[in-house]
């Protein structure tokens, strides 16, 4: 039964069932269910092109249907067999049987539906199934999304310079495009690893060893069927394993995601801090209100809410990790429950990556307010001036630099004075009086524009 958003308990299938609504043919039991049910009817075609059972074009054609139109009644009508049997693959199998009982040409062949197969042959593959389908049709897709954007900015926010700070302190400058070009280079990596990890599958029986089938059709190559069959589904055959696959791709898929949500994490935080300090300013809908008590503020909420969502996600992903790959000896059902909360993972996900996306829209760079901050801080060049001491043989050049600008801040009058008491040739005084903050970026325009 359906019940109004508004009385979700779940945020995810309440207030912000909006933006994950094309996970929920995926990931809701109406999506488990298909799935089963897909390869369930898909290893029945398989055994028919081994011969063992018949098929015809018509017959194919009619399981092909049944798949087709599967809905949300046929979703019930599982969960109402579910309620007798007490299992739910059950419940799939014996669905699939109903269905086949109404053509009279697939009689015979009723009882090879769930042939040689242990319930997570089906339930492995459905999973794996509606990983790969949420990796590579949102989760990478939207990965690109914001990656295309960053270096964008990397690009055209190249040549703008700001205070870097380190440990919270002013430091030495950078340029608003290369910390774009950052976060962008990292997200590229990531996104690589991430396209790589093999989506795996097992079809290997009750232990992993093909006994059943085996024994049944002795004279068959069960691994070799077998294998083919997981990959025609477009998965990596995991040759072996216990009564279920180890998840250990999962482990894999996890960690990579916890990267990725870490690293926007961080550009979160960081965006926030900008925003907190005056680099950027937000524009926002002119009804759009930042407190319930202060009418002049502009919150960075896009950015918070990201962070709080990436959190969520990496909680689960974490546990995911460390959980999914442990099972009592052949097999036990403590991974099951929580197999059933992957999407609630890729959803928090993919809510996360919606708000930081919108986040980037709403902002504006203040160059002023960035050029002001540099020209405070004249003792950054103290660093350029030590080096260029080093450089010509000066002793003690970092002593002499800390004593004038240890823990203070200083003119450029008096940087300059310092740079006239110094034996150093005159055209390299020369050049260091034209170093402002603003232009001491070293190659960091160049970095953002190669990104």
């Amino acid at each position: 039964m359906k019940i109004d958003q508004i009385m979700a308990i779940s945020p995810i299938d309440g207030r912000y069932a909006s933006k994950v609504t094309e996970l929920q043919p995926i990931w809701s039991e109406y999506g488990l269910n298909h799935h089963r049910l897909l390869v369930e009817i898909r290893w029945l075609q398989c055994l028919a092109r081994q011969k063992l059972i018949t098929l015809s074009a018509t017959d194919n054609a009619f399981l092909n249907r049944t798949l087709d139109t599967f809905s949300e009644k046929g979703a019930q009508n599982i969960k109402q067999i579910e309620k007798q049997t007490k299992h739910d693959i059950k419940a799939v199998e014996y669905f699939l049987k109903q269905k086949c009982k109404s053509k009279k040409s697939l009689l015979s062949i009723l009882e090879f539906i769930h042939f040689g197969c242990t319930s997570d042959d089906i339930n492995n593959l459905a999973y794996a199934l509606m990983i790969k389908q949420t990796r590579d049709n949102y989760l990478l897709p939207q990965l690109n999304a914001i990656i295309s954007p960053l270096q964008a900015l990397a690009h055209r926010y190249a040549d703008i310079s700001m205070l870097s700070r380190t440990h919270g302190q002013p430091a030495t400058p950078t340029t608003l495009g290369k910390e774009f070009a950052n976060f962008a280079a990292r997200l590229k990596t990531q996104q690589a690893q991430l396209k790589s990890i093999k989506i795996q599958g097992k079809f290997n029986g009750a232990t992993g060893n093909y006994s059943a089938a085996a024994f049944a059709y002795p004279n068959m190559n069960w691994e070799k069927i077998n294998k083919h069959f997981v990959e025609k589904l477009g998965l990596a055959w995991n040759a072996y394993t216990t009564q279920i696959e180890p998840h250990d791709y999962i482990a894999e898929l996890s960690h990579c995601l916890i990267r990725i949500n870490n690293i926007f994490t961080d550009f979160s935080r960081d965006m926030w801090g900008y925003i907190s300090l005056g680099y950027f300013k937000q524009i926002i809908n002119a009804k759009q209100v930042g407190s319930s008590t202060m009418p002049h503020k502009v919150n960075p909420i896009d950015f918070e809410n990201a962070e709080g969502n990436f959190g969520l996600a990496n909680a689960l992903f974490e546990f995911f990790a460390n959980k999914l790959p442990i099972s009592r000896f052949q097999r036990d059902l403590s991974d099951s429950t929580v197999m059933r909360n992957l999407g609630v993972a890729f959803a928090h996900t993919i809510i996360a990556d919606q708000s930081l996306l919108k986040g980037l829209t709403t902002l504006h760079p203040n160059k002023k307010h960035m050029q002001d901050e540099l020209d405070n801080h004249w003792e950054l060049l103290a660093e350029p001036l030590q080096t260029l001491m080093r450089r010509h043989g000066i002793k003690h050049a970092y002593e002499k630099l800390k004593k004038l600008t240890h823990g203070k801040s200083i003119t450029k009058t008096a940087l300059h004075k310092l740079v006239d008491s110094l034996k150093l040739p005159l055209e390299e005084k020369q050049r260091f009086k034209q170093l402002t903050p603003a232009t001491y970026i070293g190659q960091a325009k160049t970095l953002a524009k190669k990104v």
